[in-house]
């Protein structure tokens, strides 16, 4: 059985000065998600932003994944490959990212419209982000994995939206993924008891229509089996008496897109 690592309060500030790398990265590609622009152009900005700050993206590399951002467009939940692929007016786009800073990962998404996006599709996207703070503010000591999942699950259900079973948040610290596995469904009061300094990236990926994904031919990306769209935000956060503290930031991303 694989160990849970707690982390020290030094290591956790290590962590969010990862996060504040990853965050602004993520701002800029915010400032050029637009039509016209490929997929693959937002990934050489990530890398390069990144790397002159001293930190390594967390993806790239890890079991074969081939790039620094995982872009997932539309339909697609998780795990899409940058590409020569140009964005189009009405699509969203998914951009989850890692950092490894100084030994520790960091790992965050946020799910971007890409000019004018039918009013169904921006409210998955407001549902889906408020179902991350939802399962965050669940992520205290003495709560369980359970309670996370559960907070996540019944408030997109309840508002008609259905959510990926296949796919999960995770641990993480010195790897990318480590125990437990945080789903984002589940039931009151089960599964892992939290601690004090346990880091999880909780990740909801939310889905318009059926819950069902499949894996393409890539083997790496996922996609609604009935290619409705689907969103997906996440950030990294360490358990805590009372309150969460959340280790990566949306600040920096949201001020480009004046929300």
């Amino acid at each position: 059985m694989s160990v849970i690592h707690y982390k020290s309060n030094e290591e956790l500030e290590i962590i969010r000065e990862s996060g504040i790398i990853l965050g602004k990265a993520h701002a800029e590609i915010a400032k050029i998600i637009r039509p016209g622009i490929k997929t693959n152009e937002l990934d050489k900005i990530a890398y390069q932003f990144i790397a002159d700050n001293g930190g390594l993206p967390s993806f790239k590399g890890y079991n074969g994944f081939p790039a620094t951002l995982c872009i997932s467009v539309n339909e697609v939940v998780v795990h899409g490959f940058p590409s020569e692929y140009e964005l189009q007016d009405g699509d969203i786009i998914s951009v989850d990212c890692g950092v490894k800073y100084k030994g520790f990962h960091s790992d965050s998404a946020y799910t971007y419209p890409v000019g004018n996006v039918k009013e169904e599709v921006l409210k998955l996207l407001r549902i889906t982000k408020e179902s991350l703070y939802k399962g965050i503010e669940q992520a205290v000591v003495g709560n369980r994995i359970g309670d996370i999942g559960y907070a996540v699950q019944t408030f997109v259900e309840n508002e008609g939206y259905t959510v990926v079973r296949e796919l999960v948040g995770h641990g993480l610290g010195k790897s990318l993924h480590e125990k437990p596995e945080v789903p984002n469904y589940g039931n009151r009061g089960k599964g892992l008891k939290l601690e004090e300094n346990l880091v999880i990236a909780i990740e909801p990926m939310i889905n318009l229509g059926k819950k069902n994904v499949v894996q393409e031919n890539d083997g790496w990306t996922i996609r609604t089996s009935d290619r409705l769209p689907s969103a997906h935000f996440e950030h990294t956060v360490a358990i805590k008496k009372g309150k969460p503290e959340i280790l990566t930031t949306f600040e920096f991303i949201e001020k480009i897109i004046n929300i």
